[in-house]
């Protein structure tokens, strides 16, 4: 089981593959994303309608608007500057040092788990909606939205158990297919619309009846676009995956911004259509709860206009597309978290290898789906606010970027972009306050279980890579045969009584002659933050003394990474000689999880126990 389980761990993070290093082409990958975005259509006119009324149409040409000239070029940028798929959250990683940054992205994280957790469960829900309406559904099943829902969320993780390549495959079908399907709906839609002229006067009335003027129409249409905002969803997820779009680098990023902008022509050609459409051809109160197009408006005009057998089979089409919805935010998780939370320390090492995090993620929906019941509305808060989350975290990334690159008139446009976005999501917020709420819990929850699995992983060598430079290498084979012996040394003034005080006082606490060869090895804290680094040993002649020098995050868990290189590289055993600290046995412990520094000769000793079983082939630590 274990086996299974950790197939494909990847040493080190990134996307999760059953044949590592297997790419596809970019139109491949964006079906991936696409099952997010494209599925949108199932509920977006919907919404819509609901938000705006007659106004829907104008409302929805905003949406693409911010589609076309906001989202899409953010992202474009963000794919040039983060093309290792770790999004925008990279480039605000970069903004802030240390412990901050770390901070900044957990937050963010929380919102991605939010965004993506949900878009899990909200679209497996809809699914379930979908397949509860349709005419042909036994009613002997009626009311079983969480079972259903629960099934389908479990059949999409069991798909990503047996292997992302048949998850690909699989998307890249279904959106085949409910794309053909939408032609056909929409254009008989529109069909219908040409042929009925009288049915586009009536909505012009109630246009011009409800508002005095073209700019009122504009301004009552900016109010509801907030709440279209799930029509936004697909862009993070779309640089994401880029990992899994084949070529170089380069080839990489043209493929990814072919996928941004291919995806979004084609939605906001659908939703443009579709909007106008159903608002011209549905009546507004089949769009309220309990109506016959109530989060199904082109599914009721498949039905309307095509016949329930054709109706259907759309049906159909759109159950399987909301349902693999959660296969594209599934895929984002599967590669954003892997590259953050255990380089940080703040996951286990499990989470490195993709089925242990499926069955977590998997697991997480469940629970979603249950205290929610199944409903689409009351999860539509959470869903929003944190694709809002992302898409505005995104657009300052990359408003900074462009400004400090001096590009200032880019910078001024990507500003602009983002105080719309800042706009919306205020307004989305303030609309549904429930969704920030759940996004601070995924938030916190992150946090907390992130220091809790660094603080049960301090212990680890943290160390992943080690190098001696020729000076290091010339000093310890200049030794004479028999153990290596060096003195920890905290370097303070480093003038030449420093060495010889330090010298004087290990060989009396040790009862060492004075003609036994000694090394000191001095570790100088660097980003405490990060996790694990490769450090370069570098060796130096000081006031007559052989010094070893190092910077690295972590005191205690480098002189042990050390100590164990010399042992395998030299054959022989060393032995390191520490004075104890003085100070709170508890701030020290803080001083070690925070800052790398504590009470560092016990510490070293634990890494070197943990590390290396057999006490007989274990580096030796002295204490006085």
């Amino acid at each position: 089981m274990r086996s299974w389980l950790l197939h494909g761990l990847q040493p080190t993070s990134g996307m999760h593959d059953e044949h590592p290093g297997k790419r596809h082409s970019w139109w491949q990958v964006m079906c991936l994303t696409g099952v997010d975005y494209f599925s949108t259509l199932g509920y977006q006119p919907g919404i819509a309608a609901l938000a705006a009324g007659a106004l829907s149409p104008i409302a929805t040409l905003m949406l693409v608007a911010l589609t076309l000239f906001g989202a899409l070029p953010t992202y474009r940028v963000v794919a040039a500057e983060s093309p290792n798929g770790m999004g925008s959250i990279a480039m605000l990683e970069r903004l802030l040092p240390s412990w901050w940054g770390k901070l900044l992205v957990l937050v963010l994280l929380g919102f991605v788990a939010t965004a993506f957790i949900f878009t899990i469960t909200l679209s497996a829900s809809d699914a379930t909606a979908h397949i509860l309406q349709n005419p042909f559904f036994p009613d002997a099943l009626a009311g079983q939205q969480v079972p259903i829902t629960l099934l389908l969320i479990a059949a999409l993780g069991a798909i990503f158990l047996r292997g992302f390549s048949e998850a690909i495959g699989l998307a890249i079908a279904l959106v085949a297919v409910y794309l053909a399907l939408n032609v056909v709906v929409v254009g008989t839609a529109i069909a219908q619309v040409m042929s009925h002229p009288e049915l586009v006067g009536d909505w012009q009335d109630a246009l011009t009846a409800g508002h005095s003027s073209p700019l009122a129409m504009i301004a009552l249409s900016a109010v509801a676009l907030p709440k279209l905002a799930l029509g936004l969803s697909g862009f993070e997820t779309g640089v994401a995956v880029m990992p899994q779009i084949e070529g170089d680098l380069e080839q990489r990023v043209k493929g990814a911004k072919r996928l941004l902008t291919t995806a979004a022509l084609i939605m906001s050609v659908f939703l443009i259509f579709s909007g106008f459409a159903t608002a011209v051809l549905i009546p507004h109160k089949e769009f309220e709860e309990g109506g016959q197009a109530a989060g199904r408006a082109l599914a009721y005009l498949a039905h309307h206009y095509l016949g329930d057998w054709f109706g259907t089979l759309y049906d159909i089409s759109t159950i399987a597309i909301l349902w693999f919805a959660g296969a594209s935010a599934l895929t984002g998780l599967l590669n954003i978290v892997p590259r953050y939370l255990p380089r940080y320390g703040m996951a286990p090492d499990w989470a490195r290898a993709v089925r242990p995090l499926v069955l977590v993620f998997t697991a997480i929906s469940f629970v979603i789906t249950i205290l929610f019941g199944a409903n689409v509305e009351s999860q539509g808060g959470a869903y929003a606010t944190g694709v809002l989350a992302l898409i505005l975290s995104a657009a300052v990334a990359v408003t900074i970027s462009v400004a400090r690159a001096g590009r200032r008139g880019a910078a001024a446009a990507f500003g602009l972009i983002s105080v719309i976005l800042a706009y919306t999501f205020a307004a989305n917020v303030i609309e549904r306050p429930d969704g920030l709420s759940i996004a601070v819990f995924f938030v916190v929850a992150i946090i907390v279980t992130s220091i809790i699995s660094r603080a049960t992983r301090s212990t680890e060598l943290r160390v992943t890579g080690l190098t001696l430079d020729k000076e290091a290498k010339r000093l310890i084979d200049g030794l004479p045969p028999g153990d290596l012996r060096i003195i920890a040394n905290e370097p303070d003034a480093r003038d030449e009584a420093e060495y010889a005080e330090k010298d004087r006082e290990t060989r009396q606490y040790h009862h060492l002659p004075d003609d036994e060869p000694m090394l000191f090895l001095e570790v100088t804290l660097g980003d405490t933050s990060e996790f694990e680094s490769e450090v370069v040993v570098r060796g130096e002649e000081r006031h007559g003394y052989g010094v070893l020098t190092v910077r690295s995050a972590a005191v205690a868990n480098t002189i042990a990474a050390i100590l164990l290189h010399l042992r395998d590289t030299t054959g022989r055993r060393p032995h390191v000689y520490f004075h104890w600290a003085e100070g709170n046995p508890v701030w020290a412990l803080l001083r070690y999880l925070l800052f790398g520094g504590g009470d560092v000769p016990p510490l070293t000793r634990e890494v070197l126990r943990l590390a290396e079983p057999e006490p007989g082939r274990r580096p030796q630590v002295h204490v006085g």
